[in-house]
């Protein structure tokens, strides 16, 4: 007993679909004779007729009915496979899917996703938050595709493209005795609430850029999830937060928000997108990025 092979069923389809073996022939680029080997060739390693003779047509028997019936139903199936195959090589279709370690950047990302998703209408977009391994250990282990972090872990392997700068604030309410100021010392945090998303301290560039170097903690942190809740209780003088200036800036036009400078420099950031260098000629992953970083 034999293997049954896609070729056999273009063979079947195609003879019950001319109903001769000269048209047949034709159709599938052999000449008569290799296709009447083809067809004994068949029905020899299977040890079953296919076909019978009525005069000078073949016509199927039983047998060759029922496989008549799962080549129209499968080599569709092949010829749509190999398509997506070569649309997923050329990068025209697939999942792109988005690993974030910023929190305050999904504002960000909805804006570059909506017009994405009408420039690449046959891929589709994941964001996932949380990672096994970490961001940097779900794109070397292939959990995501695309990572958006302001702090870069250059390795082997990966690379990180800046894709909008943005300067690090202090988020304070209209009451706030801070929002007068033009810019504000670590000391002035020692006796305040710092609202903060759900991250350890040490990747919060609040404590790692700005109190520990000064060896300042805040009087009381609180963490919180969303953005919306944690402005609205910086609004209403229940904290204060670090979040990027355009983000205090869109949020001011709902609630009353000031931003204040970060010490007399401030604290310039960015916002970068890594990706593995093995998937530099995926197109639409390609785009994201190029798409990411032209966005207003």
């Amino acid at each position: 007993m034999g293997f049954l092979e896609r070729s056999h069923l273009k063979i079947i389809q195609e003879v019950a679909r001319e109903g001769s073996l000269t048209a047949a022939s034709v159709r599938l680029n052999l000449t008569q004779p290799a296709l009447s080997h083809a067809i004994r060739k068949i029905e020899t390693q299977f040890e079953v007729k296919i076909w019978r003779r009525e005069g000078r047509s073949l016509v199927l028997t039983q047998a060759g009915e029922w496989l008549l019936g799962l080549a129209n139903r499968l080599l569709p199936q092949f010829e749509l496979a190999e398509k997506r195959l070569q649309q997923f090589s050329n990068g025209e279709r697939g999942t792109l899917r988005i690993g974030m370690e910023c929190h305050p950047c999904y504002q960000w990302l909805l804006k570059v996703v909506s017009p994405y998703l009408e420039r690449w209408p046959k891929v589709d977009v994941d964001v996932r938050q949380k990672f096994q391994f970490g961001g940097i250990g779900a794109l070397l282990s292939n959990e995501i595709d695309l990572l958006v972090t302001p702090d870069p872990l250059y390795k082997s392997g990966l690379k990180f493209t800046p894709v909008f700068d943005y300067e690090l604030v202090l988020a304070v309410g209209p009451e706030h005795p801070l929002h007068k100021q033009n810019f504000i010392l670590p000391e002035h945090l020692a006796d305040e609430t710092l609202i903060t998303y759900p991250v350890p301290s040490e990747r919060l560039d609040i404590y790692t850029q700005f109190l520990q170097p000064a060896g300042i903690a805040p009087r009381q942190q609180k963490q919180i999830e969303t953005t919306d809740i944690m402005l609205v209780m910086v609004a209403h003088g229940r904290g204060v937060a670090a979040l990027p200036r355009w983000l205090v800036t869109e949020y001011a036009t709902r609630f009353e928000l000031y931003p204040v400078k970060l010490g007399k420099k401030g604290i310039a950031k960015q916002i970068f997108l890594g990706h593995r260098e093995t998937d530099e000629d995926i197109h639409y992953l390609r785009d994201f990025i190029e798409f990411a970083a032209s966005a207003p």
